[in-house]
């Protein structure tokens, strides 16, 4: 009955983490309101370990559905294309360097300084405003930047400057780099897309220390929570992605920055009302 029970809080975590890794709504701040009510009953460096891994399996989601997008050795494509695709991950690697640098540099002091509920709940809101704000300056605009082709290496190292401010919590990743982007001037489709294959070298880096720092030293039971939490938030990643990209093609983000306020001022009155 106890297996089963952790099994149960590990889909609800995967379900959690599914949705808001994709979602600007900041995966980080969920996961502080969740474990407050439902906490695994395991080791605080397998839940540390854990957190980590369930995030990888969404980034494998990413990895599937854009798959071919991604794969410059695909044989369906011709010398340009193949071309453009190993652009693409030249811009995600130049992308990926300022948030490396500075989490590297500056990992512990941020986690010592900023791992709270009162930064989230500040971020949650300061960047729910920015959502509504840009959204409604960027009204009637026409994007600068359209395609990947118009997504040149200073805007990639741009944006990417934007991923570092997802360094502290309850900004969310997506948020950061999403909104960085569509201020630079970027199409909202194309500013998901990046954000998403700035994540795959992030997640994937981090997921490793984490493994390679527990140890692979596993009893039966974290086993299968892992599997299961892995499962679950990699099943409903793809679903989140899918419902992001089809939202935006018709809607903006000032519907996640007022849902980010919402979540907000709820993270604030629940730690203010227990002390």
């Amino acid at each position: 009955m106890t297996v089963l029970l952790e099994l149960v809080k590990s889909i609800i975590l995967g379900v959690v983490q599914g949705i808001t890794e994709w979602l600007p709504v900041s995966s980080t701040g969920h996961m502080i309101l969740v474990d407050e009510f439902l906490i695994l009953n395991t080791t605080d460096e397998f839940k540390e370990m854990f957190l980590v891994v369930i995030q990888l399996a969404s980034i494998m989601a990413v990895v599937l559905l854009y798959f071919k997008k991604l794969n410059p050795f695909d044989s369906g494509k011709n010398d340009l294309q193949k071309k453009e695709t190993w652009h693409i991950w030249y811009k995600v690697l130049i992308g990926i360097i300022p948030a490396g640098v500075f989490g590297i540099l500056f990992e512990d002091a941020i986690h010592d300084l900023f791992y709270n509920w009162i930064t989230v709940a500040v971020a949650l809101i300061i960047y729910g405003v920015a959502f509504i704000v840009i959204e409604k300056r960027n009204e009637g605009k026409v994007p600068t930047i359209a395609t990947w082709e118009d997504l040149n290496y200073k805007v990639a190292l741009m944006i990417g400057f934007f991923q570092v401010l997802a360094l502290i919590p309850g900004t969310s990743r997506s948020g950061a780099t999403i909104v960085g982007a569509i201020l630079i001037g970027t199409a909202r489709p194309i500013a998901a897309e990046y954000s998403f294959f700035l994540s795959i070298p992030v997640m994937m880096g981090a997921s490793l220390i984490k493994l390679l720092g527990f140890g692979f030293t596993f009893t039966l039971e974290e086993l299968l929570i892992l599997i299961v939490g892995c499962i679950v938030s990699f099943l409903v990643s793809i679903f989140a992605i899918k419902f992001l990209m089809n939202y935006i093609r018709r809607n903006d983000f000032s519907s996640f920055g007022w849902y980010r306020i919402a979540v907000g001022f709820v993270v604030i009155g629940y730690f203010w009302l227990i002390g």
